[in-house]
């Protein structure tokens, strides 16, 4: 949710000639059509999420989360931040490098490196309740999202 409302901040300041010359980054003719889209997705996922709020009424599973990756991933490469999404997107990434370290470790020595993967079942099993592991995970993806934000001007 947070990163689809970053691309969307994204592929319009890529659209907007005056505010990409100004952020020294690559305008990218018709990326308003990004932004709607990246916008479609923040009002969809707000929609989701109100449902989806502790204790959840409704799941999302892989028929919403793989697309809903891909099309972040899309917008990503379309208005050239690829390597943004890697930031912004960072507890994807961790959830991510968490299950394939398992698996590897596992094969190659026998061990385990977290209790369960994903991580964020790893930190329930150690007596985290639910909620608070959300939560964490939030203020995580909201920091990197700042941080991916600020990152635009360094260039």
């Amino acid at each position: 949710m947070i990163a689809a409302a970053c691309f969307a901040i994204l592929s319009y300041v890529s659209g907007n000639l005056v505010i990409a010359n100004y952020l020294n980054f690559p305008y990218v003719r018709n990326a308003g059509e990004l932004a709607i889209f990246a916008s479609c997705l923040v009002g969809a996922g707000m929609g989701f999420l109100w449902y989806n709020s502790y204790p959840a009424q409704v799941f999302m599973g892989d028929v919403g989360s793989l697309p809903l990756g891909g099309a972040l991933g899309t917008i990503a490469v379309f208005a050239k931040h690829e390597l943004l999404l890697a930031i912004i997107g960072g507890v994807f990434v961790l959830e991510a490098v968490s299950v394939i370290s398992q698996v590897c470790s596992f094969k190659l020595t026998g061990k385990r490196i977290f209790r369960m993967a994903p991580i964020h079942h790893h930190f329930e099993l150690k007596g985290w309740p639910e909620p608070k592991v959300i939560v964490r995970f939030w203020i995580i993806s909201a920091v990197l999202a700042l941080l991916g934000l600020l990152s635009l001007k360094i260039r």
